[in-house]
Formats: structure tokens, sequence, C-alpha cells
């Protein structure tokens, strides 16, 4: 029997992303906003870090600025720089810099990707000083209500050049995030791409054993994410086959053996 779903909404109407809690996790992020602390989330790609911290964004009525970090995202991207406008030299802020004067949220996605200057600007707002000082400008900010600093690293995929040291790690509180059981996993990809039940079922068990292979044949397993795109397509109208492909099996690997192996599961757990 299929289910239905209803959208989330705030009380002023705004739409809420659609999350389903594996545990005591908005709890543990609500706890850490009224208490001013910043909050790091582990776990592996697509598994929902990203769209749980919208989720609780929109639920605290609170403006989300997210960053995706990368090899070259310096202090300066996040903070502000002087940039030339109608022959004038002005100061523009980062979006750490407008999170933090308009008190809102913000989120540093794969934070351990940044360059290494970016996490000695965030250890002033990690602790009780709460302040994001400017070099450029002179200024000394400190965090306005409700602020709130949030980052997130897949601790799985790091090498020893790139994790996050203990002195940055300890200035956080911290939640480690997994994929979800198979009843709430098939429940969400239901949610989010509207194939039946017992579609869907096929395809999270067939998540599950390439899940398994991780660190023999597989880096990565496979993401929530990834799951969606394939139910997605299969509900417009491609063929299993391909849908399965294209979303399951090709952004695995690119190791046509290894391929092989993974379309002989596929075969073993859909038909």
């Amino acid at each position: 029997m299929d289910r239905t779903f209803e959208n989330t909404n705030r009380k002023d109407g705004v739409q809420t992303p659609f999350y389903l809690p594996q545990a005591d996790e908005c709890a543990l992020f609500e706890a850490a906003y009224a208490n001013n602390l910043p909050l790091l989330l582990k776990g592996p790609t697509g598994c929902g870090k990203t769209r749980f911290v919208s989720h609780m964004a929109a639920k605290l009525g609170k403006k989300l600025y997210t960053v995706a970090c990368h090899d070259d995202l310096s202090a300066a991207d996040l903070i502000g720089r002087y940039l030339l406008k109608g022959g004038e030299t002005v100061w523009v802020d980062g979006p750490l810099t407008r999170a933090v004067r308009e008190g809102a949220i913000c989120y540093l996605d794969e934070v351990v990707e940044a360059r290494k200057d970016v996490t000695v600007v965030l250890h002033p707002l990690t602790d009780d000083r709460r302040i994001l000082p400017i070099d450029r400008t002179g200024e000394e900010l400190e965090a306005a209500p409700g602020f709130m600093l949030v980052a997130s690293y897949n601790p799985g995929y790091q090498n020893i050049l790139k994790t996050l040291k203990p002195s940055t790690r300890q200035r956080f509180l911290a939640m480690e995030f997994g994929f979800p059981a198979f009843d709430q996993e098939v429940e969400i990809v239901m949610r989010e791409s509207g194939l039946t039940q017992s579609r869907t079922e096929l395809l999270v068990r067939l998540a599950g054993k390439l899940r398994a292979l991780k660190g023999q044949d597989l880096e990565e397993g496979i993401s929530t994410r990834l799951i969606v795109y394939a139910a997605t397509m299969i509900e417009k109208g491609m063929p299993v086959e391909r849908a399965v492909q294209s979303a399951m099996i090709e952004p695995l690997t690119d190791d046509d053996d290894v391929k092989l192996g993974l379309n002989d599961l596929v075969t073993a757990v859909i038909g």
C-alpha cells in the first residue's frame, strides 16, 4: 500500500524542507542553537547532512548561508574583501561575516576541504568570545544574537592531510550521521521521488548490497541522494535498468570490471 506525505510548514506559511529524523538530532540541534554552541556534523556523502541543516534553519525561522568548501576556499572568501564598484573601492562582506552581523546560521559543508587559514578564523567564533576579527577593516565583530556556526565533513573519506585538528574538533558539539535504516530510507525516497513503496524497497535493498562493498570494490557506499535520483527517473517513466545504471552504478566507479560485478548484483536483486 502506498503512503502519502504532507508538506511541513512553519507558522508563517513558509515550507520547511522535508527531513525524516533518525534519532534525536533535531533536539540536539535546537539545544546547540539555544545555547550558542557550534555544531559539527560527521558522516558519509549524501546521507542527509545538508538537508538536515536546511530543515532546521527553516524550522527555527533562521536565514541560512551555505558554503560548499573546496581546495581554493580561503578565509577571505568567508570574511570578505575590498572590490572595485563604480570606480570606488568598497568592502563586501563574505557569507560568514553576513551571518555574524545578521544573527543567521552559517553552514560550512565539507569544511576540511578548505584551506588551513579558514579554521583559524573560526576559532574565536567557536568559544565564549563569539567574535570575528576582520583585519582588513580593523573591525572586531561580536556575533549577533541567533548566530550559529555549523560545519560538516566526511571522516571516512579524508586522508591524513585533510582532517580537522583536535584543537578545532573540540570546539564543537558533534553528531554522527549515517545512512537511514531500511524503513526510514524507503520513506525518504518515496517522499522525494513519488515512486511506489514496492519499487522503492527494491532500490533501497540494492543500495544496501552496494554499501556492503565499500572498502572492497568501492571507495564509497551509495548515497541516499543517488537512490532518490534513480527512483525519480523510474517514476517519470525511465526503464528500471537504465535508471539504476545511470544513477546507482556509473557514479560509483569507472572500472569496467567492477561495473560488471555491480551489474550482476543488480540482476540478482532486481531481476
